[in-house]
């Protein structure tokens, strides 16, 4: 388990992590999400003792990171794929990260297979598309066998098949009882993967809850009808003490009301429906409503309605580790 305690990081006067206070807990793929800016890279770099806190702190299974004799037994973590050696080849850079956690060798073999490398262990990541790199981030993650797993955007630059194998690899290892922790800016793909939601914003904390309870209380559940009666269909709504909006191509909305209850209210008058479905938000509409106070880095529309070029590059956390903004193109899968 990890634990962070009233976690604070400040840069000159620039407050990147404010009071934070969390628990990510094992059996359940926990997403950490918050807009460009929020404080995320720098709380995952001080989880693994890379920046030090101005204030509070963070235990790994109770203890300090620094505590660990043998770290990649504890905990495995991708920040930045690029940080392995682009001069030694995929297999001596896990080599040398095994000896020095008194890991086997063999285990080396064994990450490389599991995630699909083994056909390039003896060529150089420098060579390597970010999709691969992305890869060997995570075999260096899974190296020690680890029951607490940290990833920070771990489907960047991987193909469909290679983010589905990590939507997979994730859940399984929670099915396990590890504590997996993942930070993604992929609303789609965090709404697939994640049983538990942690929220930050200008580096408090929004929301700690589950991902059902979180689109539920940030965003509109409504139920959609469509009728050639139209008409009739309104006014039985109305009768029946139903707050009706009209909204476009001719559907009613309804809020507070199931499909059942007015799928029943419509047969009983004898009205068609060619539509009756129930609505909720996504992941991401959900998102955006809890954090639109919250973002630093704000798009505005320039000519042609995209946006303008000028303003500060998005998403760098103040002190985060090089790479930590990911606005820039890069390769996908391949070598």
């Amino acid at each position: 388990m990890i634990e962070v305690h009233g976690l604070t990081k400040r840069f000159g006067r620039k407050v990147a992590v404010d009071q934070l206070s969390f628990q990510v807990r094992p059996g359940v793929v926990t997403g950490f999400l918050g807009p460009n800016g929020a404080g995320k890279s720098t709380t995952m770099r001080m989880m693994l003792d890379l920046d030090n806190p101005t204030s509070g702190s963070v235990r790994i299974d109770g203890r300090h990171y620094r505590e660990l004799a043998e770290p990649l037994k504890h905990i495995g973590a991708l920040l930045e794929a690029r940080a392995m050696h682009g001069g030694r080849t995929a297999y001596n850079n896990l080599l040398g990260l095994a000896q020095s956690n008194r890991i086997p060798a063999s285990r080396v073999d064994e990450v490389l297979d599991m995630v699909g490398l083994s056909a390039v262990a003896k060529k150089k990541p420098k060579g390597f598309s970010l999709g691969m790199g992305q890869r060997l981030g995570i075999a260096s993650a899974l190296l020690g066998d680890p029951e607490i797993l940290m990833f920070d955007e771990p489907v960047n630059g991987l193909d469909p098949e290679g983010i589905h194998w990590v939507r997979n690899l994730m859940k399984a290892l929670a099915r396990e009882g590890r504590t997996v922790f993942v930070s993604s800016h992929l609303m789609s793909e965090m709404a697939l993967t994640a049983d538990h939601l942690i929220v930050i914003g200008q580096g408090r904390l929004l929301a700690n809850t589950s991902m059902a309870d979180f689109i539920r209380e940030n965003s509109r559940s409504y139920t959609r009808l469509r009728s050639p009666e139209r008409g009739r269909l309104e006014d039985a709504l109305r009768d029946a003490g139903f707050t009706v909006v009209e909204a476009e191509d001719g559907v009613l909305e309804i809020d507070g009301a199931s499909t059942e209850e007015l799928g029943e209210l419509a047969a009983r008058h004898g009205i068609v429906l060619h539509e009756l479905s129930s609505q909720r938000a996504s992941l991401e509409e959900a998102f955006m409503r809890m954090t639109a106070e919250s973002v630093e880095y704000h798009a505005h529309a320039g000519p042609g309605g995209g946006p303008t070029p000028a303003g500060p590059r998005w998403g760098a956390d103040p002190g985060a580790a090089p790479g930590a903004d990911r606005g820039d193109d890069r390769r996908g899968e391949g070598i």
